[in-house]
């Protein structure tokens, strides 16, 4: 019940009534744990800290944001990754499996200088250049590497060229070869294929000397051997064991002098090889 006052306004005389009390209803679902974090964060956020992370650079990031442009980030270690203005969520994109490469537990690599193989061909390449003109007229850029090494390590001792004689220790010697070192006994190696010439004493200070003839005018001669084991007229191939090293004739100590002539005349080992 309700009364009127004097302005005009009501006035409750009695207890109010009670109102009915809405039954509350609890339902339980499932949370995203990060739903709270992606509403705190907003998209602009989400991309800048992307940007950022993936090495593009916070100020990139946001430029990117603005205009809603797409960023693509390369990670070498998943692949390529993208995120877009529209999802802020980031993929990776399908990488081809790589092959596996394995060996089994006892296989043994080879290194040695006779294990390698090449699809050059210095023979072919030196048969070529004989055949075409004198050795007399090849450059030296075309000569070179045309010779194999007459020793399997070449360690040089002495030059071609004018010295001072390692024996009267005079001034001015001119010396027809290269020397390599080489422990008395070293397989000597035919520098190329051709057809000895000489297997014998040379009576000029070479000592026990080799010559082969590889045509055209080119032959190369070996010095100071302990021994040989070719002999004149027999036909040999580039790397073949023609002798083992010395110190025969005029020599000081135990190396390999070799020589490289043309029509007969010396000249600079090192511009063949």
């Amino acid at each position: 019940m309700t009364t009127q006052t004097v302005r005009g306004r009501r006035r409750a005389s009695g207890p109010a009534s009670e109102y009915p009390v809405a039954e509350a209803v609890l339902t339980v679902r499932p949370r995203d744990a990060h739903r709270d974090a992606r509403r705190r964060r907003s998209l602009f956020s989400q991309i800048t800290d992307f940007a950022a992370a993936s090495g593009v650079g916070q100020k990139a990031g946001i430029a990117l944001a603005a205009t809603g442009l797409v960023l693509t980030v390369t990670v070498p270690s998943t692949g390529p990754m993208m995120a877009t203005a529209e999802t802020g969520t980031a993929g990776a994109a399908a990488v081809a499996p790589q092959p596996e490469v394995s060996a089994a537990a006892g296989a043994k690599i080879d290194f040695n200088r006779t294990s390698v193989a090449t699809k050059g061909d210095p023979d072919g390449k030196l048969k070529q250049l004989l055949s075409a003109q004198s050795a007399s007229t090849i450059t030296r850029a075309a000569s070179a590497g045309s010779l194999g090494a007459p020793l399997e390590h070449l360690v040089s001792a002495s030059p071609f060229g004018f010295r001072v004689s390692p024996i009267t220790g005079g001034a001015g010697e001119f010396h027809r070869g290269q020397d390599y070192a080489a422990e008395c006994g070293t397989n000597v190696l035919a520098a190329a294929s051709g057809t000895v010439t000489f297997s014998g004493w040379h009576p000029y200070g070479g000592g026990n000397r080799i010559v082969v003839d590889h045509g055209n005018g080119l032959e190369t001669t070996y010095n100071h051997l302990s021994s040989s084991s070719v002999q004149v007229g027999q036909k040999v191939s580039r790397g073949d064991v023609i002798a083992l090293s010395g110190t025969t004739g005029a020599s000081t100590g135990c190396h390999l002098h070799f020589e490289v002539m043309v029509n007969g005349e010396v000249v600079d080992p090192t511009g063949w090889l």
